[in-house]
């Protein structure tokens, strides 16, 4: 903390995903050993597609969460070694288990290990049941909600601002809510470059047999609280930390709730770590936050700015 002004560190999610998203990141020994790590674990080829795939590549979940992962814990280890002390941390969806590892919750390699499963579980529950994923522009989530209680197979997955709410679900389900959404004064509705309806009952079976593997995993205490996307209320308690993260996949990220629970404590600066300013845009909408981008601003400009 400096001069009362508190330091949370945020890692994106998918959605943040593009082309050299690693090339440009810090680089170390321990990112090149972790990619390599991440392709024997994936058995994909991610160097390519991090320089050279398609949107389409990009988008397919087994490939975005782990590049994802990887960015963020680079970026993030590097504000760390030039000094950066974060009094709380927190993740949109796969950036969650990025700011567990940062925080020291599990290791690194045991993080890549679960966000590569976590993927590849995600991917087979979107082909078993496929949907998506759309950004419903200027309406807050009261409204979005009402609107989708006629219809049956869509929810709210990301409650980001006050007027901007992702919906997920079946694509047939998908369209009949972008009508009834636009009539109820939407300025725009985004679909989203995801490949399953993620954040919704879909993703049951793969929810479930993530948690039997967190259930096998070593948890640690947080070394800074960490805000949870279930439950955005600060711990660094292991066991709640689990079990917060043990509902994820089926339930949505609570993130206005985040960031409004961060701004009662007084003022704070968030720094994004990771590719893109996703969270940094949502963060200037709220009172209080000041926010910036540690790929567009540079580390240099963080530190001096939380210095």
């Amino acid at each position: 903390m400096t001069n009362g002004v508190r330091t949370v560190l945020v890692m994106p999610g998918q959605g943040s995903q593009r082309l050299g998203m690693i090339t440009d990141a810090p680089e170390s020994d321990d990112l090149l050993r972790l990619l390599d790590a991440a392709e024997a674990l994936s058995g994909l080829d991610l160097r390519r597609i991090e320089a050279f795939g398609s949107t389409e590549e990009l988008a397919d979940t087994r490939v975005a969460q782990p590049l994802l992962f990887l960015s963020g814990w680079a970026w993030a280890q590097a504000l760390l070694e030039s000094g950066l002390e974060p009094d709380a941390a927190a993740g949109h969806s796969l950036g969650e288990l990025t700011a567990l590892s940062v925080a020291g919750v599990f290791s690194v390699e045991a993080g890549l290990e679960l966000v590569v499963e976590r993927s590849q579980l995600m991917a087979a529950a979107a082909a078993a049941a496929p949907g998506g994923m759309a950004a419903i522009i200027g309406l807050d989530r009261a409204t979005v909600e009402s609107a989708l209680s006629e219809v049956d197979g869509v929810w709210v997955a990301n409650d980001n601002s006050a007027t901007q709410v992702v919906i997920t679900g079946r694509p047939h389900a998908l369209e009949a809510a972008a009508a009834l959404l636009q009539e109820a004064g939407a300025r725009r509705i985004v679909p989203l470059d995801v490949a399953g309806a993620f954040h919704s009952p879909l993703m049951e079976p793969a929810r479930a047999a993530f948690a039997a593997l967190l259930a096998e995993t070593a948890f640690s205490a947080s070394s800074f609280p960490v805000l949870q996307n279930t439950d955005p209320r600060p711990t660094t308690d292991p066991v709640l930390i689990r079990e917060r993260l043990m509902s994820q996949m089926t339930e949505p990220v609570r993130w206005t709730e985040t960031m409004l629970a961060l701004q009662a404590d007084g003022p704070c600066t968030f720094v994004e770590a990771g590719p893109g300013t996703v969270l940094t845009g949502l963060a200037r909408r709220t009172e209080g936050i000041t926010a910036l981008a540690v790929e567009t601003s540079g580390i240099e400009a963080v530190m001096a700015e939380v210095s």
